[in-house]
């Protein structure tokens, strides 16, 4: 059996090189939200190119973080 690891926001945000206490991610999810449904949460244009291929390839190769980030995308979505 494969044991795959949780992450949550202050991983993800510390993975992203974002600061990661608890205010600071809802900050920075009150100010990027809503995201337009018609974006896709690594084209939006808040993230560095490395951010945004991180958050690509998370959900591409169904990583450990692809569903922290499905949950990220979901909460700037409203």
């Amino acid at each position: 059996m494969i044991d795959h690891p949780f992450h949550g926001f202050r991983e993800l945000f510390e993975q992203l090189g974002l600061p990661s206490d608890e205010q600071s991610i809802r900050r920075f999810i009150e100010t990027h939200a809503p995201l337009p449904r018609h974006v896709a949460l690594p084209d939006a244009p808040f993230w560095t190119p490395p951010q945004a291929a991180f958050l690509r390839d998370a959900r591409c190769e169904d990583a450990d973080w692809a569903e922290v980030v499905d949950r990220l995308d979901a909460a700037l979505r409203g």
